[in-house]
């Protein structure tokens, strides 16, 4: 029992920042935006936090520092996308890019003050658990309680993110927007702002997903930090077909063959370390596939239909 509490623990862990970061991934393409700045954005919001937290001393600081840089990497999206017109893939591949190569260009010189921050800050400059001590007690039950507030965050904001979309109004403008905008302006919706709206709010959620890594999974800052997270993400917002409550799944299939790889290597396996780094990956890849081929079986497409283009009222 104590090794799968401990299993399913790292397991709601190391997907919490693929699961808040989905779900901002799928509001922004709800509204037909099409964004693949995921992992610059998460590399910035990571490196963003660490160094607010490591001069503030303040953890609120710091995840609103990494919300705000986020925000503004999507702002600059949205505004390229749907006041310039830009290809989407081309301007989220360029945020991505930008997002890497800054990201590696500032942490350079913060190499010292990482490892400071990983002897020192493990005390009070990092996201910790907030489970009381009777609750770490009880087996299985404890691993969903035994976890940082941004974890708690997520809990909430699943069942809230899935309600928004499919039980409300603005949701349902949300969806029209992404579907037929020209139906949606037709109606009284204003296309663009809730274009830019959903960007930008989407944006903030993928820089907090970032955040969790440099506080919380893996307190501190190195290079390239995300391993590959913000690519799995867009994976999984295929994957949960545009779902948030299927969104959850993903993730933890991810976080779940990543705990069981670490478990493995520190168990001292003869299965090379670089074959067990690749186990998520390849197991992401597997249910990608798996997804795309019922998906064409079932004739069941949940991307929206105007994901990816542009939209002005004046070509009306």
């Amino acid at each position: 029992m104590d090794f799968l509490t401990s299993i399913l623990t790292i397991t709601i862990r190391a997907g919490t920042s693929l699961t808040i970061a989905t779900i901002g991934e799928i509001l922004t393409e709800r509204s037909g935006i099409l964004n693949l700045g995921v992992e610059g954005i998460m590399l910035m919001g990571a490196l963003s936090a660490f160094t607010a937290v490591f001069y503030s001393h303040s953890i609120a600081i710091g995840l609103l520092v990494a919300i705000g840089v986020g925000g503004l990497l999507a702002l600059l999206h949205a505004f390229l996308t749907t006041t310039m017109r830009a290809n989407q893939v081309v301007s989220g591949l360029s945020i991505t890019l930008f997002g890497t190569g800054f990201s590696s260009f500032l942490g350079q010189r913060l190499g010292p003050v990482a490892n400071n921050f990983r002897l020192v800050g493990l005390r009070a400059e990092r996201i910790v658990p907030l489970a009381p001590e009777w609750v770490k007690q009880i087996p299985i039950i404890s691993a969903f309680f035994n976890q940082d507030i941004i974890t708690y965050l997520v809990y909430i904001l699943l069942p809230l993110a899935w309600f928004f979309l499919y039980k409300t109004r603005p949701g349902l403008w949300l969806r029209s927007v992404g579907e037929d905008p020209q139906t949606a302006d037709a109606m009284g919706i204003d296309v663009t702002k809730t274009r830019y709206l959903y960007t930008i709010l989407g944006g903030m959620m993928i820089a907090l997903g970032g955040a969790h890594l440099s506080l919380s999974y893996t307190p501190g800052w190195s290079e390239n930090i995300t391993g590959g997270r913000g690519w799995i993400v867009i994976a999984l917002v295929i994957f949960s077909m545009w779902n948030p409550a299927r969104a959850v799944w993903g993730a933890l299939l991810f976080g779940g063959i990543n705990a069981v790889q670490f478990r493995l290597q520190a168990s001292g396996t003869s299965i090379p370390a670089n074959f067990l780094n690749m186990m998520p990956y390849i197991g992401t890849i597997i249910v990608l596939v798996v997804m795309t081929w019922w998906e064409a079986l079932s004739k069941k497409v949940g991307a929206p239909a105007a994901l990816g283009t542009s939209y002005m009222r004046e070509d009306k």
